[in-house]
């Protein structure tokens, strides 16, 4: 389907009187993260109907809350799972292919300071290279101590004998995950926000349906369709939970939870304190974990921490021993360590660990990183782990089961082999992005004229942020909120949670003149703060 402007525009309205028709669907996605997304994208180019429903903003959990990183595991590597590794590198060439005007190449620097780091590393790194293959972004090599701190100009020099560099990809996850939906609704599927799944319907014992209700108005509607997908993230046990419900109505047990929530932390800090377009990466810090310090959209981003936690919080907080690691790893590789007043905002993710069956309960560092489908008794189908970089081949397993069990007619898999997202036009053609530019029109990628011709389009409310912007994510991108514009239309929020609270206000204004919808300034002045609290 040709991207005209008509086929791209998501009012609201639209979308609800859409939802509102009696039919059947042959496709019901629960949640809009990178997995739910994946799937509707994959299912929609294949011809099948499709309506997706999320229950609060398209990626508002763990889907844009991760380290930006596209990449193959090369933790996963030294943990011996190739066949992850392998299929996850395939899949990063086919990402950075298909939305180049959101995900780029990006090398990264392991400083070695013991002998023995430089070669053990890079051992590893090089077979991480022949794994790739042809899909590979750079050749790993070894680095002396000069060129090292040339890489990474603020590294700790003392002590350091040399490093490694190799390449992996970067992406601008929340983007990303608004470049798959728009994608699929461009090809005929309905998604629809701040629509939370109340129910499951059944008929004969088996799911044919779900209840929704849009969350901003409380108006309720029956959803029918042939097959159920329960793609909810770390939050999927509670639709399993429902159905569990009608299971044990009847005589059958109730559901064991498959997810145990990993949590990790993200510090940003200002570019200075790397000062390179290159990324640091620890693979073993002092306590095992892995550390990387990223350039992203001019600012840098500490991180990430790995610890279970066991409620799941829709805005997690961080706790004050993962802010502390953070810092001082930090502090360990960095020529000025970054302390508590240097952070820009602070954010959590959950990442959800499928649960092996003699768990324990304890450490989720050895947890499953791989995705697992399931398919209950009456037909419900719930997908969850893995990761963003293997989304497309998530999606397309999920709908090979779905078609195995005779939930969905069977049609040919691989239509999203070489699908370029909205904005990628081959046309028009895509710039590169490097990894230091800040926020602006060239995320938009072909769809830089669209912006440019709406009212605002020079009207800056910060450098990479302007009224035009704002007004496309009301028009074409499913924006409602404050919330969703500066933290997941701009990534503003996590970037500078501190000069998003200031322009909140005009933003509000301008949602408010194109949606005629409570932009909720209210909230988003409670998260702005949340988001500055360092424990």
């Amino acid at each position: 389907m040709a991207n005209t402007e008509q086929a791209l525009r998501t009012t609201r309205k639209d979308l609800l009187t859409r939802l509102a028709e009696e039919r059947v669907y042959d496709l019901a996605i629960v949640g809009g993260g990178a997995t739910g997304l994946g799937v509707a994208l994959d299912a929609a180019a294949r011809g099948l109907s499709v309506v997706l429903l999320e229950s609060h903003d398209f990626a508002k959990g763990t889907s844009s809350r991760a380290t930006k990183l596209v990449h193959g595991g090369v933790r996963y590597l030294a943990q011996g799972n190739i066949s992850l590794v392998r299929e996850a590198l395939h899949e990063r060439t086919t990402l950075l292919h298909n939305a180049p005007h959101l995900a780029q190449p990006l090398a990264f620097v392991v400083p070695a300071y013991q002998w023995w780091e430089a070669p053990f590393y890079g051992i590893g790194l090089t077979l991480y290279d022949l794994l790739a293959g042809k899909a590979g972004l750079g050749k790993t090599r070894f680095l002396g101590p000069q060129a090292t701190s040339t890489a990474l100009p603020t590294v700790r020099t003392q002590g350091l004998k040399g490093g490694v560099q190799y390449w992996d990809g970067q992406f601008n996850d929340a983007r990303l995950a608004l470049a798959l939906a728009r994608s699929a609704a461009i090809r005929g599927a309905l998604l629809v926000n701040y629509c939370a799944v109340t129910g499951l319907l059944y008929e004969g014992g088996k799911v044919s349906g779900l209840q929704a209700q849009d969350t901003l108005t409380g108006h309720s509607y029956p959803v029918r369709a042939r097959c159920v997908v329960n793609a909810a993230g770390v939050w999927v046990d509670s639709l399993r939970e429902m159905d569990g419900e009608a299971h044990s109505a009847s005589g059958g047990r109730t559901i064991k939870p498959m997810v145990a929530p990993s949590q990790g932390v993200h510090i940003v800090v200002d570019r200075s304190f790397l000062e390179s377009d290159t990324a640091l990466m620890v693979p073993k810090t002092s306590d095992g974990r892995v550390l990387f310090a990223v350039p992203w959209l001019g600012k840098v981003i500490l991180g990430t921490t790995d610890t279970p936690r066991n409620d799941l919080a829709r805005e997690p907080q961080p706790f004050a021993e993962e802010v502390a690691f953070i810092l001082k790893e930090s502090a360990r590789y960095l020529t000025r360590a970054p302390t508590r007043a240097d952070v820009k905002s602070i954010w959590v993710g959950l990442r959800p660990l499928v649960k092996p069956q003699d768990d324990d309960g304890e450490s989720t560092k050895a947890l499953s990183r791989e995705h697992t489908v399931i398919v209950s008794r009456s037909g419900l189908v719930t997908v969850t782990g893995g990761k963003w970089t293997t989304y497309r081949a998530m999606a397309e397993d999920v709908l090979q089961q779905c078609a195995d069990k005779g939930l969905v007619e069977r049609r040919p898999a691989g239509q999203t082999n070489d699908l370029l997202l909205v904005g990628a036009d081959a046309v028009a053609g895509v710039a590169p992005v490097s990894v230091s530019q800040t926020e602006g029109a060239h995320s938009y990628g072909s769809e830089k004229s669209l912006l440019e011709a709406l009212p605002g389009a020079a009207v800056w409310l910060t450098p990479g942020l302007s009224e035009a912007m704002v007004r496309f994510a009301a028009r074409y991108e499913y924006a409602v909120t404050v919330e969703d514009m500066l933290a997941r239309r701009s990534r503003l929020l996590f970037l500078d949670a501190r000069l998003a609270a200031e322009l909140a206000p005009r933003v509000a204004g301008i949602l408010q003149e194109e949606t005629g919808l409570d932009p909720q300034m209210a909230a988003f002045a409670q998260l702005a703060a949340q988001y500055l609290q360092i424990p």
